[in-house]
């Protein structure tokens, strides 16, 4: 800049900032005198940065200008000269204001995707995805695959597969017949009939015949003995009444915990193979479906019985490409499999083989229903033979994942998923998630027409071989574990989209409000004067569950590697679940003729992930965690009155995190009454800051080394039962470690028990400094 263009630039900021006081204006530039300098100083030669920068103002920089140059005459003293505050009173505000000016707030684009809902879309997208049974690893679903990724690339999405080979299980042969004395034996035929005029009648002949996957191969001729819902405390029952079960068949129903649990205490219990019927009682209410919507008498329900998570050949690490692999022989001879041979049959043949076991009556809550016969315990004189056998064999499954990235924060994800595999054609388990998924995803392009784009990257995600044992989700967790730890706000997950009239939602707590207020924001499908939090009312008094059970996809995020999470639903218990009848026609017709519930569903997910993507600060709150942790330490206190154990190190770490949550109110309440005039505004690192501490206060809850015995399950407050793994305890590693003492009652036993509360309450103590962002 040369002398001359920094006069000038000095005497037009000079006007600006420092008119003369009134009375005393400024005369106009041609009236003013010109003063010359004649007595010029040696001038020392500027440094080119002097030389670039501006004169401060007030200083004398007449040594710096060429002979000739009108010299500025003298500053007036300060005195006659002010900062006038209009320009910067104009200029603040607009900084302030600028992105209101020039941005709609989140709630503008929260509007706009609910009123962008289409069930015509939903409809579409889930009869497409159903035409077929589409088990993993099957070509079926990879076409299923092909739709997905072709919708989203079709809204500009990136969008890519992501291939994993993984252990799976199909069946090869299979049979079972029923034998008495003094009666001929009865061959099961094994299959799910279809009815008169069913349109799916053709594509039935494709569905794998009905089986467990992963049981053992093997036969076995024993004498059967009825175990109700197959539960540790029913085999301890039947222990008490002298019923042996070693060498036996044991025959249990569904309805209470997880088939895998059903047929490993069996196999605990000395069995040599195990059958599961589905009973009339729980399944079978009212009219059968297509009269109604309850299971048909030839209904039965497939399902896995692994107990592990994730890949059986790849225990902890991913499936990737090259990876290192235990043989399929070990795999199979883990505790995690059942580890005998294992069948599921209709209620129709559970019922008939039911009227030849003898043996004491069972307990009254041990009864079938209306026209059922009197059920017994056995053993015997009823004979089953049961032969299986299975295929476990590697297969190529595909995860479809889509990004939406974001434009201020790329390197924050939220993921939405929902899981694409079924056992036959899965119109309510998975596909009506994944039709709201796509739907949603079609509102979110839409948005973008608007001039949307996400402040935080959001990433749609399509897992496979979740019916076997959430495979797909998490391969992919434990492939880019270190990624996902460090970036992810939170997973969003959406198992069966709908299936009843229900809303049920589970979180982790922090996000209890936000699901709150988006479901308040939704109209109820079923009553448009409502909403969907009405509905969740009306319909589940306990409103928010908590994600401690496994069952679906959000198991690797929250019980693996510490992430948010949230499961949605409108739901209610579907008793089709898992069957060939569990199709296009039975959600048309039952689950959701107008298909209302899927935008819903699709609308308070959508809402939930623009809470999270959209919002500067993250919409969290760990006021409810605390609550949590002190009714699941009030729980545990119960259990274990008069043993010699204190829970005292639990309540003081939860006091310490009590401290930290109130800090961080603290600080929000601070950035709401000063939105725009605190330091908040002006310092990103400090919002930054918070949000990291937010996100990365669930992580704390993990511990490196897992729950004792399952080292997968790394979060040390919610996590499965170690005998459900659809149920869910507070503090799981306290809970394994009550249960063993309580049979044990040694102090050995007891002592375990105090450790696993110190390991729950440093996970505590560790979150309430990640949450204060202070050092202990």
């Amino acid at each position: 800049m040369s002398a001359e263009d920094r006069e000038k630039r000095y005497r037009s900021l000079r006007l600006l900032y420092y008119p003369l006081r009134s009375g005393s204006p400024a005369a106009p530039p041609h009236a003013r005198a010109r003063h010359y300098r004649t007595d010029y100083p040696a001038s020392p030669v500027p440094t080119p940065d002097a030389a670039a920068m501006p004169p401060p103002l007030g200083h004398d920089d007449s040594c710096l200008r060429a002979p000739l140059i009108p010299a500025t005459p003298p500053l007036p003293p300060r005195a006659t000269a002010r900062l006038h505050p209009l320009p910067l009173l104009v200029g603040a505000l607009f900084a302030a204001y600028y992105h209101l000016l020039v941005e709609p707030a989140p709630s503008y684009y929260q509007s706009l995707f609910l009123s962008l809902g289409s069930n015509d879309t939903a409809a579409a997208h889930l009869r497409a995805l159903t035409v077929r049974p589409h088990l993993a690893g099957t070509e079926a679903n990879a076409l299923a695959a092909d739709h997905v990724v072709s919708t989203l690339s079709s809204l500009s999405f990136p969008t890519r597969v992501t291939p994993y080979e993984v252990l799976l299980s199909y069946p090869v042969r299979r049979s079972l017949s029923l034998s008495a004395p003094g009666r001929d034996t009865t061959a099961f035929a094994l299959v799910q009939d279809t009815y008169p005029g069913d349109p799916y009648a053709a594509a039935s002949a494709e569905v794998v015949p009905t089986f467990l996957a992963y049981a053992a191969s093997g036969s076995a001729a024993a004498e059967v003995v009825y175990a109700n819902y197959g539960r540790t405390e029913d085999y301890a029952y039947l222990a008490s009444r002298g019923v042996n079960v070693t060498g036996k068949v044991a025959l249990a129903r569904y309805g209470k915990v997880y088939r895998g649990d059903i047929v490993k205490n069996a196999r605990d219990a000395g069995a040599a193979a195990a059958v599961i019927f589905t009973d009339p009682k729980d399944y079978t209410p009212g009219k059968a479906f297509p009269d109604g919507p309850w299971m048909p008498p030839t209904g039965v329900q497939v399902g896995s019985t692994f107990k592990g998570v994730g890949d059986p050949t790849t225990p902890m690490w991913a499936s990737s490409e090259g990876c290192e692999r235990v043989s399929v022989a070990e795999a199979m001879a883990t505790d995690d499999m059942p580890g005998i041979p294992a069948l599921p049959v209709s209620g129709r043949d559970g019922e008939e083989i039911l009227r030849l076991v003898g043996g004491d009556v069972a307990p009254e809550d041990w009864q079938g229903g209306e026209g059922a016969p009197v059920y017994h315990l056995g053993p015997g004189p009823a004979v089953l033979n049961l032969s299986y056998t299975g295929n476990e064999t590697l297969a190529t499954i595909q995860n479809v994942i889509s990004v939406i990235e974001g434009k201020e924060e790329p390197d924050r994800y939220v993921i939405l998923g929902n899981h694409r595999d079924a056992w036959t054609f899965g119109a309510a388990d998975p596909n009506s998630g994944t039709a709201a998924l796509l739907e949603l995803a079609e509102r979110l392009s839409k948005l973008q027409t608007k001039g949307w784009r996400p402040r935080r990257t959001i990433i749609l995600c399509n897992w496979d071989a979740e019916e076997y044992g959430l495979i797909g989700s998490t391969e992919w967790v434990e492939e880019n574990r270190a990624m996902l730890t460090s970036r992810t706000v939170a997973y969003l997950n959406v198992d069966v989209g709908v299936s009843g009239s229900g809303l049920d939602a589970s979180a982790t707590p922090q996000l209890d409000e936000l699901l709150k207020q988006a479901s308040k924001k939704v109209q109820n499908p079923d009553n448009g004067t409502e909403s969907l939090y009405d509905m969740w009312m009306a319909s589940d008094g306990s409103l928010i569950g908590r994600l401690g059970g496994g069952g679906s996809d959000y198991s690797a995020f929250v019980q693996h590697i510490g992430i948010p999470s949230v499961q949605m639903s409108i739901w209610s218990e579907y008793a089709v679940y898992h069957s060939v009848y569990d199709d296009f026609t039975w959600m048309e017709k039952y689950g959701d003729p107008m298909f209302r519930r899927h935008v819903a569903v699709a609308s308070i997910w959508g809402l939930v992930a623009l809470g999270l993507s959209d919002e500067e600060i993250l919409p969290f709150n760990y006021s409810s965690y605390v609550t949590e942790l002190e009714n699941g330490a009030v729980d545990i206190n119960k259990r274990v009155l008069g043993m010699p154990v204190s829970l005292s190190p639990i309540h003081k770490s939860i006091k310490q995190l009590n401290r930290a949550v109130l800090k961080v109110d603290s600080e929000l309440q601070a950035l709401q009454t000063w939105k725009f005039w605190s330091p908040w505004r002006n310092n990103p690192l400090r919002v930054r800051d918070l949000n990291d501490r937010l996100m990365m206060t669930e992580r704390a809850f993990t511990e490196r080394e897992g729950l004792s015995g399952r080292p997968w399950y790394k979060h040390m407050i919610y996590g499965p039962s170690l005998y459900n793994d659809y149920g869910a305890e507070a503090y799981p590693g306290v809970d394994d470690a009550i249960q063993t003492a309580k049979k044990a009652n040694t102090s050995e036993s007891w002592q375990s028990v105090q450790h696993e509360i110190h390991r729950v309450a440093r996970v505590i103590s560790q979150s309430a400094s990640v949450l204060s962002g202070g050092f202990s």
